[in-house]
């Protein structure tokens, strides 16, 4: 029987070290919306327009540098493991969907790596992309069930701490739950609410089951949500901590974003609203809220 490897709060610290060099602390801004405070961590602005970067860099830093390294990536994920493989000097695959965006798809060419397209879900370019990885010398690189990656991730909410220690509960959006994982043992003991889209909610189910189960895959949020199935890892954090579990519909992701972009001038892609919608619809408790926006990686005009 595998026993899952589960992340701590020692890892978390540990990987803020490791990655300081190569990633960028991203600033928070404080505001006023629909009269109650909210502090708002700009993530977007990370390198590679996402949080990815913190996981990925985590994980190539630990452990033997490999030959090569390959991936999956609904595009995020894979823009960060092309950067953080490009500053390291090791070549990179990537597999990606059929359904990725354009825009993610030139930025992980941009990035130096090599972009192969495999199937209509996240789950065949994965599968392919395992397959590629069986080479002598060559690593695969997790998107998020993969405790050093997951430690990566967590460095955001440290920051957060750090720089607005008033905040009581973080918001942020779940694809396969690395984020989200992270963000719970890199917060200090605060609440973690974890948003998912209505029809791309594979941790909301995973709770209900009580274990990982697979999910429904269609949102405008799916290239960055788009994971059928919380790992192992993720949910080994998510289960047994202070987690609340929020849906939102597509046309509030889409308001959320939207009101981002009038009120604050913040330009995201969906997936970054998620949290933000849940927060205008009142389901992220607390006196002081954290929304984080984790990414901009997207051709939106408004």
């Amino acid at each position: 029987m595998t026993t899952t490897v589960v992340p701590g709060v020692a890892d978390v610290a540990a990987a803020a070290e490791r990655i300081r060099p190569y990633v960028r602390h991203t600033p928070v801004l404080r505001a006023e919306v629909d009269g109650r405070p909210l502090v708002l961590k700009l993530e977007h602005l990370q390198r590679t327009g996402s949080f990815k970067m913190r996981g990925a860099l985590n994980a190539l830093l630990t452990g033997e540098r490999p030959e090569q390294v390959v991936t999956a990536s609904g595009g995020n994920h894979g823009i960060a493991v092309a950067t953080a493989a490009a500053i390291l000097g090791v070549p990179a695959t990537v597999f990606v969907p059929a359904t990725v965006p354009e825009s993610k798809a030139r930025r992980i060419e941009a990035a130096g790596a090599r972009l192969v397209r495999a199937g209509e879900r996240y789950a065949e370019a994965a599968a392919a992309a395992h397959k590629a990885a069986a080479t002598p010398g060559a690593r695969y690189v997790e998107a998020y069930n993969d405790p050093a990656v997951v430690a990566g991730q967590g460095t955001v909410a440290a920051e957060i701490v750090a720089d607005a220690p008033e905040v009581d509960a973080i918001a942020v959006a779940v694809g396969g739950g690395g984020l989200a994982a992270g963000v719970t043992l890199g917060s200090g003991g605060r609440l973690t609410v974890a948003v998912e889209p209505e029809r791309c909610s594979c941790l909301h189910q995973a709770l209900a089951a009580g274990h990982p189960v697979d999910a429904e895959v269609n949102s405008v949020a799916a290239s960055a949500l788009g994971a059928t199935r919380v790992g192992d890892v993720t949910f080994g954090v998510l289960s047994g901590s202070s987690v609340r579990s929020v849906l939102v519909t597509e046309a509030e992701i889409l308001a959320a974003r939207d009101r981002l972009w009038d009120e604050f001038r913040l330009a995201v892609e969906p997936a970054a609203a998620v949290p933000f919608a849940a927060w205008l619809a009142g389901a992220v408790p607390g006196e002081t809220a954290c929304i984080l926006l984790c990414g901009a990686n997207a051709e939106w005009t408004p």
